[in-house]
């Protein structure tokens, strides 16, 4: 008896790399979304986008603005797909009342980080987040170029 190995797939079907380069990330939650299904099919196939999306609340409820999905070609004729519609956050009601008070504060406002598969469920990291000044992104350029210095001195000094 043979055993087959399983597909050693990544759940992660879209990352908002820009996010925490121009944000402090001060505090993650994941929520649901409220998916049509020609959006998980073109999900499946990797055709998301986060990257300039945000979190905006309206009537108590919070919603994902700026993600684009685009329909795959082999979608229903019958369906209008909007790639850019505004989708809702499946949060309860401490995780939306939470968030809703720390948004209405001065300077934070809160992004999509990471879209990914939790099981057969898509599921979104949002951030709370403080926008960065100049100065601080250049800090972070500084630090990741030290520490890839640093990596690389400790290796040949092993080596040599």
């Amino acid at each position: 008896m043979t055993k087959k190995k399983a597909k050693v797939a990544s759940n992660t079907i879209a990352l908002n790399k820009r996010a925490r380069h121009d944000y402090f990330i001060e505090d993650e939650i994941e929520a649901g979304l409220s998916l049509q299904g020609w959006e998980v099919k073109s999900m499946r196939a990797g055709k998301a986008n986060i990257s300039d999306s945000y979190i905006i609340f309206k009537n108590g409820e919070a919603y994902l603005f700026g993600a684009t999905i685009q329909p795959l070609s082999l979608a229903s004729t019958h369906i209008v797909c909007d790639p850019a519609r505004t989708r809702k956050l499946l949060l309860n009601q401490k995780e939306l009342a939470s968030l809703f008070g720390k948004a209405n504060r001065d300077g934070y406002t809160i992004v999509a980080l990471s879209l990914y598969w939790k099981g057969a469920w898509a599921k979104i990291k949002i951030g709370l987040a403080k926008g960065k000044k100049q100065h601080d992104k250049r800090e972070d350029i500084k630090e990741r170029e030290w520490k890839v210095t640093k990596d690389r001195i400790m290796k040949n000094a092993r080596l040599g």
